[in-house]
């Protein structure tokens, strides 16, 4: 293929900018933040694997359950239920992913999957070595703990050093599965169906201990003894970040030993023995043989037939109603442990899930095989796991925080998974990295502030079809995935599978009409503006990743019309404050603002905060373009939603690092984030390059701002 060489006049501009020299050890060892516990809420993060939408009371299954239909059995959970109605509903939350492993990276790191490390089925790739919701909250004074399912670790032949064990990503304690295929086994000592698991505490296995441990229980018990442990202990003033991640009610569909402990909190339910071989209060009896009364003898009317007797429901769905009930009575007797504790006012519990209902169970032969169809797990919605129609993505969130939010609130804003961190930031009053795509719920939570528009945007590929339910529309039943995207702008989704190039047309949904994605607006002329909107949106907001290659990564980012006159130069504005990181300028308040067409050389700042320096760069012809950044401080650039370039966490003090996209002609608006220290000016340099042509140094020749 002819190499084109390409014309340039563009430029590179010198910041002299103060930052603090931080080098990535330094990072990593930095002080916590001053931070008083009656000021920070504790904040617990409760994650479930493959529970659907609609296997909640709350959200679909109280429906089913009021209709009287035999032909609909359902299931009841009580205690999520209570969550709910003290506390609020996200109705339009949506995973990051439609399965498991890049939908807990993004929640972990704040990123979209257009800009995620972790995507696809990438399953125990470590997580990157950047900001996490838990090295930010321990910065800001937290103490931080996760507990069961990781699988975010890397592979290493040096076990159990994994590069990205979860003390690596600022938790101080772990306890529970490394592994992600250790998740689908729920009884780590008997191994029962799945063979023998590892459970670490830390980087110590102790399954030998936990026989008879049902991991539910296990996990459960575990969070209470941590927390007990922290606000008995020394450390009672400092507020706490939990990562409670069940591996229920995936996989194996495993039953409990015995009923639920009765009572719940300090003294009831779920208790932490630590005796090897009885570990926990329900390590005892027989394993794999618990039925949850309310559905042991459920019967339902199976061919739609009034006048022929009810059969039982299948044993299959008595285990996964089983194991989903062990899961809210979980919920409760943690709660109550809050109340108990006299910290249930201020402590911040999230309830969710990381992508739609499994049709995978790995149950002994001859047992039915899973579908949510019996329960209509899906909710209201088509799609399942690994789908990107909203029934794979559309998780059950639910909120408690009975000193800041109105009990039986419902938010209908469009979030994500990711969003959660810039939230975390807002409630512990740290200031969120400019690194995340996530944005701040506090306001919606609370009732106070503006909202903003954060973004909701999926990329994912899978070889699989959506499956043949008769409650889907016939047009996606058994529909062909392979590389799939589902980006929402206000009411409307749009949807693309089995894409074979960035020119591809969108299924367009009002998702708030049109739930189950019926009435495909796609090919209405009145919705062409909105198709080729989303067309240029997802190139925008996505930067290429070769261990996930996409069909449209050749694609040219469209540029923006600025729609208003432009000059020559660049804006910037000054936000105080002594950030620990290149901060964002999301709820920030701005300390004074300027425009520059050149950047002042000799600058030495006299007071601590980050500036932010917005422009439009303008290309000049369709092509490749390189950008390079070196400073002896730290810096973050974004060219529209993307991450362009992170000299932010782990980068060290004139390393130049450089990356290539590819541009169509026009204008694309650019940010440059520095952290400023006062009296300590460094040189920072940008520079740009088209494909073909030299190094050059960014000006205000080429960098322009509103007039």
């Amino acid at each position: 293929m002819m190499k084109r060489t390409w014309r340039t006049n563009l430029m590179v501009f010198m910041l002299p900018i103060a930052i603090i020299p931080m080098s990535l050890s330094a990072q990593k060892k930095q002080q916590p933040l001053s931070v008083k516990k009656a000021d920070a809420p504790n904040i617990i993060f409760i994650l479930t694997d493959d529970l659907g939408y609609g296997d909640l009371g709350v959200f679909f299954q109280n429906q089913r359950k009021q209709k009287g239909d035999k032909t609909l059995p359902y299931q009841l959970t009580p205690h999520l239920d209570q969550m709910a109605a003290s506390g609020a509903k996200f109705s339009n939350q949506y995973s990051n992913a439609p399965v498991c492993a890049p939908s807990r990276a993004s929640f972990m790191t704040g990123m979209s999957q257009g800009n995620a490390s972790v995507r696809d089925n990438q399953f125990d790739k470590q997580i990157e070595d950047n900001h996490t919701v838990a090295n930010m909250l321990k910065t800001a004074g937290y103490a931080t703990a996760a507990v069961g399912k990781w699988g975010l670790q890397g592979e290493t032949k040096d076990e159990p050093n994994w590069p990205a064990h979860p003390s690596k990503r600022g938790f101080d304690q772990f306890y529970g599965y490394m592994r992600h295929a250790d998740g689908h086994e729920h009884y780590p000592f008997e191994g029962l169906y799945r063979g023998k698991k590892e459970v670490y505490d830390n980087y110590t296995n102790v399954a030998a201990g936990l026989s008879k441990s049902y991991t539910t229980d296990l996990w459960t018990a575990y969070a209470k003894h941590w927390i007990v442990a922290h606000e008995q202990g020394k450390q009672a003033k400092q507020p706490f970040f939990m990562f409670l991640a069940y591996d229920a009610p995936h996989a194996v569909l495993e039953l409990p030993t015995q009923a639920y402990p009765v009572g719940g909190g300090l003294t009831g339910g779920l208790q932490w023995t630590g005796k090897k071989g009885a570990m926990i209060n329900t390590a005892s009896g027989e394993i794999d043989s618990y039925m949850h009364p309310d559905y042991a003898n459920s019967t339902y009317d199976d061919d739609h037939n009034l006048s022929t007797p009810e059969k039982p429901w299948p044993d299959t769905f008595k285990r996964y109603a089983t194991a989903n009930r062990r899961i809210d009575d979980a919920i409760g007797d943690i709660m109550q442990l809050l109340k108990d504790l006299n910290i249930a006012e201020n402590t911040l519990v999230i309830f969710t899930s990381d992508n739609g209902p499994s049709i995978e169970s790995y149950l002994p032969k001859g047992y039915v095989p899973n579908t949510p169809e019996f329960f209509g797990s899906y909710g209201p919605f088509d799609g399942i796991k690994r789908d990107v129609w909203e029934g794979g993505l559309r998780m059950p969130t639910l909120v408690s925080w009975p000193s800041k939010i109105k009990a039986g609130k419902t938010i209908s804003a469009p979030s994500m998974l990711s969003d959660w961190m810039a939230t975390f930031a807002a409630v512990a009053n740290v200031p969120a990295p400019a690194r995340l795509d996530g944005v701040s719920l506090l306001p919606v939570l609370t009732g106070k502030g503006k909202q903003e528009q954060g973004q909701v945007y999926v990329e994912y590929t899978e070889g699989g079809n959506t499956p043949d339910f008769k409650e889907f529309e016939a047009s996606r039943r058994g529909r062909k995935r392979n590389q799939m995207q589902m980006i929402r702008i206000g009411d409307l989704v749009g949807v693309r599978y089995n894409i074979k190039s960035a020119t591809d047309d969108f299924e367009i949904y009002d998702v708030v009409k049109d739930p189950k994605e019926t009435n495909n607006l796609g090919g209405d002329p009145a919705y062409r503006g909105l198709q080729e909107k989303m067309k240029a949106k997802v190139l925008q907001s996505r930067k290429v990743h070769t261990d996930a290659p996409r069909p449209y990564d050749n694609a040219l980012i469209p540029g923006l019309n600025p729609e208003v006159k432009l000059i020559s130069g660049i804006s910037w504005k000054f936000f105080k404050g002594d950030f620990p990181w290149v901060a964002s300028e999301k709820g920030r308040v701005v300390s004074e603002r300027g425009k520059a067409k050149e950047l002042n050389t000799n600058f030495v700042p006299k007071q601590a905060g980050m500036r932010l320096y917005e422009a439009w760069f303008k290309a000049p012809r369709d092509g490749v373009y390189s950008f390079s950044i070196e400073t002896n401080g730290k810096a973050y650039v974004r060219l529209h939603e993307a991450e362009l370039l992170d000299a932010d966490f782990g980068y060290s003090a004139g390393q130049e690092i450089n990356t290539s996209v590819k541009l169509k002609a026009g204008y694309h608006p650019i940010k440059i984030y520095v952290r400023e220290e006062p009296e300590k000016a460094i040189s920072l340099t940008l520079k740009q390059k088209e494909d073909g042509a030299n190094w050059q140094i960014m000006s205000d020749k080429n960098l322009y701002t509103v007039k």
